[in-house]
């Protein structure tokens, strides 16, 4: 099975189940006509992914300052858990490329270093087609099911945990609710989170150079493995493996943290209906009938304006220091940022896509 190896992070790390793929990118606005108008599906085509700016590295670079710590403490309180989760197994940590990346690749890191032995691979899930099954099944055949935990970085509206069951719906290798580990999981949808918190991720604001220079994944039109492009033009600019030492540097160093615990059921219902509240008040506001075009939670948020056609850009305060990247993002684009307080709930920002088709 020819794969991409694992893009620029040390093979140890991860090994990525996706082909190398060749497709021309699509202009933005043009994908996103052909997305809305359903002539295409999104995992379809691909934009091309520039270098980022100069302030947007330094956005990076004070993301990492202001909130590096908090990443390795949440990281740190995570691997305890799951090391307790599966004492005397091993560990298969499967992350979703390309936000379950870094975390996944730090947990691993994180388990080893308490004697575990663990395993990392990257594989595909796309929104309405499911897990790349292949890749799945690779894995599986090579560990078995039981010990199989998915990896995301933080879940937005759970669009992505929904597509997980969906996925797995009927097969009895898997919990009837798979695990799902998220630093961040203000929607109450994932099985284990450090924290139910909207907050800046540093390598939430970054794309490929903090991810293995590996693009989101392509569906692959002739079957096989899940697709994705290696962007070997931002060499320059890729910090994926001095990310990953940073934060878990950060980790070794971090004292007293406690192993994270599941959701109980009444914290999982308030967060879900909390989130629930809050999207189908803003649907309504703005008349959205395709819950697609909302884009919740800062990460989200600001992939959104990075890869989409934002019509609006919603944060809770604009002196919060963790939305700046996102003011400065839809500013540079040309849309406004309104200011919501409270009525965002859980998330401390939101981008609503611009209909377009």
């Amino acid at each position: 099975m020819k794969t991409v190896g694992s893009g620029s992070y040390d093979k140890q790390d991860v090994h990525f189940l996706l082909r190398k793929v060749d497709i021309e990118p699509t202009e933005v606005l043009e994908k996103e006509r052909l997305i809305q108008s359903k002539q295409r599906h999104y995992s379809e085509m691909i934009s091309q992914e520039n270098a980022p700016s100069r302030v947007h590295k330094e956005l990076y670079e004070r993301a990492m300052l202001q909130n590096g710590e908090r990443m390795a403490q949440d990281v740190q309180a995570l691997a305890l858990a799951l090391a307790t989760e599966f004492t005397g197994r091993s560990v298969v940590l499967v992350s979703f490329v390309r936000a379950g990346l870094p975390l996944g690749v730090l947990l691993r890191r994180a388990l080893v270093g308490f004697g575990c032995e663990a395993y990392h691979y990257g594989i595909s899930i796309i929104r309405d087609r499911g897990i790349d099954s292949d890749a799945l099944e690779a894995v599986i055949q090579d560990h078995g099911a039981e010990s199989i935990v998915f990896v995301d970085g933080w879940t937005g509206k759970g669009a992505i945990s929904a597509e997980i069951k969906r996925s797995l719906q009927g097969d009895s290798r898997f919990p009837a609710d798979p695990r799902l580990v998220v630093l961040a999981d203000p929607c109450g949808r994932a099985w284990l989170s450090a924290s139910a918190d909207d907050w800046v991720i540093p390598s939430g604001i970054l794309g490929a150079t903090v991810s293995g220079l590996v693009s989101r994944s392509i569906w692959p039109s002739s079957g096989g493995l899940h697709g994705c492009i290696v962007y070997d033009h931002l060499q320059a600019h890729d910090v994926t493996r001095a990310f990953v030492d940073k934060i878990d540097c950060l980790r070794l160093t971090v004292r007293g943290i406690e192993p994270a615990t599941p959701w109980s059921n009444t914290q999982r219902e308030m967060l879900q209906e909390a989130s629930r509240q809050v999207i189908h008040h803003i649907a309504e506001r703005f008349s959205i009938s395709n819950l697609n075009r909302l884009k919740p939670g800062i990460a989200e948020a600001t992939r959104a304006v990075l890869r989409r056609v934002p019509d609006h850009v919603l944060v809770g305060d604009k002196s919060d220091a963790d939305v700046q990247l996102l003011i400065h993002l839809a500013e540079k684009a040309g849309v406004q940022v309104e200011e919501w307080g409270g009525s965002l709930g859980p998330y401390r920002a939101m981008t609503v896509i611009r209909s377009v088709s």
